[in-house]
């Protein structure tokens, strides 16, 4: 792990067992997050009950801002949570409802969304395949500021018919799984006002790689920082040049974050109390983390990644837990660069075990991605070869990656006053 003074361990989670939740971006048309949907992952060493319990918790006491960073949230409660609990939403302002049209059936619980939609609670109606003219879904839609459409199940014509109408009816419309380029076009070319789905982490296709100024800087900078011969001194000298890295990277060190007993003046200083394999990550984090012209929810993943590979290697070597930190950061770059993978990485002097690892699926820190890249698409379950502590432990690691993460990028795009 990069932050050497301050163990992941130091960071709290919001009770002595880790959420089982992961938060999925949902972006507006400029590629902005526009809010967090909190997905429960399943534990099976807990009720679900008791996972509603605690994840209601999070939200009352606030600690789940840890994971959020304070962004606007929407959450699925169960019917009993919604019917007596749900009131703790009204004193959580950026904090809204998923609704489906089943709950239209239901007398109780129909009135009580009505009273939260009365006193000011957002709400998300997600239409799961039906049709807004629909008369199950009828007495939801007035109470919806949201209405979500799944453009994995629809075809293009019906989308485009639906969006608009309920683009006419005053709500801000939602695509939900647009998993590839050509759907998320098709859904730039309608009055859609946010996007959700696995395109994000994609790279759009090319007949031939060509790599803008800025990215070709980029891949220049993060080949010198592989290069084995690189000391401190050496480090130093990569990005002296780079007067805005070297702001970054020194501002972030000796932040509050890691509680440093004594300042670090200089990139060399900082190579020798970090250790040169975590300054290497470090300024490559930084690096890409300050790519202006990417999504910054892609760019939030790539570092969440890099940090649950380190956290899940823990068993591993030190070497080898710093390159499974690469393989992490890494693991997006063709979405990042938007090239293809083989041509990115034959830009860069990797070990061979994180290019098999990202080119091929093999070697010692393909399983660490494969869990990684599955946690955070919420497709991991117990008894699929994966234990439940391993489940345990990934749900650890992907609160504390996501703290560090949004910490880091924070100074990834800062910019000298």
């Amino acid at each position: 792990m990069i932050d050497a003074a301050a163990s992941p361990d130091t960071v709290a989670a919001p009770a002595d067992a880790p959420l089982h939740v992961v938060r999925v971006p949902i972006l507006d048309r400029e590629q902005q997050l526009l809010a967090y949907e909190l997905l429960p992952q399943p534990d099976q060493g807990a009720q679900p009950e008791a996972q509603t319990h605690r994840l209601l918790a999070s939200v009352i006491d606030g600690s789940i801002q840890q994971l959020t960073r304070g962004s606007p949230v929407f959450l699925r409660l169960p019917r009993q949570a919604l019917l007596e609990q749900a009131g703790f939403v009204l004193r959580q302002p950026r904090t809204g409802l998923v609704m489906v049209p089943a709950d239209a059936g239901d007398p109780a619980l129909l009135r009580r969304l009505e009273q939260l939609a009365q006193r000011g609670c957002t709400l998300l109606l997600d239409l799961d395949g039906h049709a807004p003219d629909d008369e199950a879904v009828a007495p939801l839609l007035p109470l919806a500021r949201y209405a979500r459409l799944d453009a994995g199940q629809l075809d293009p014509a019906v989308l485009g018919e639906r969006c608009r109408h309920l683009h006419e009816r005053g709500l801000q419309v939602v695509a939900r799984r647009v998993d590839d380029y050509d759907a998320f076009h098709r859904c730039m070319m309608l009055p859609f006002a946010a996007i959700q789905g696995g395109y994000l982490l994609l790279p759009e296709k090319v007949d031939v790689p060509v790599l803008a100024a800025n990215r070709l800087n980029v891949l220049r900078l993060l080949r010198a920082l592989q290069e084995e011969s690189a000391g401190p001194v050496e480090l130093g000298q990569v990005i002296r040049n780079d007067a805005i890295l070297s702001y970054k990277l020194l501002g972030c060190v000796n932040s509050a974050y890691f509680a440093l007993p004594c300042r670090i003046k200089t990139v060399e200083q900082a190579a020798i109390f970090f250790g040169l394999s975590r300054m290497r990550n470090w300024i490559a984090t930084l690096t890409l983390g300050g790519m202006s012209d990417r999504p910054p929810e892609l760019l939030r993943t790539a570092l969440i990644r890099a940090q649950m590979c380190e956290q899940l290697a823990q068993g591993m070597p030190q070497g080898q837990r710093d390159m499974a930190f690469t393989a992490g950061l890494f693991s997006l770059l063709d979405s990042l660069m938007s090239a293809p993978m083989d041509f990115v990485l034959g830009q860069l002097p990797l070990e061979p075990e994180i290019s098999d690892a990202l080119l091929h699926r093999r070697g010692p820190f393909a399983p660490l991605l494969d869990q990684v890249m599955r946690w955070e698409a919420g497709s991991m379950r117990s008894g699929d070869g994966v234990s439940p502590l391993r489940i345990r432990q990934l749900a650890a690691a992907y609160f504390k990656a996501t703290v560090w993460a949004d910490h880091v990028y924070t100074f990834a795009e800062q910019r000298p006053a």
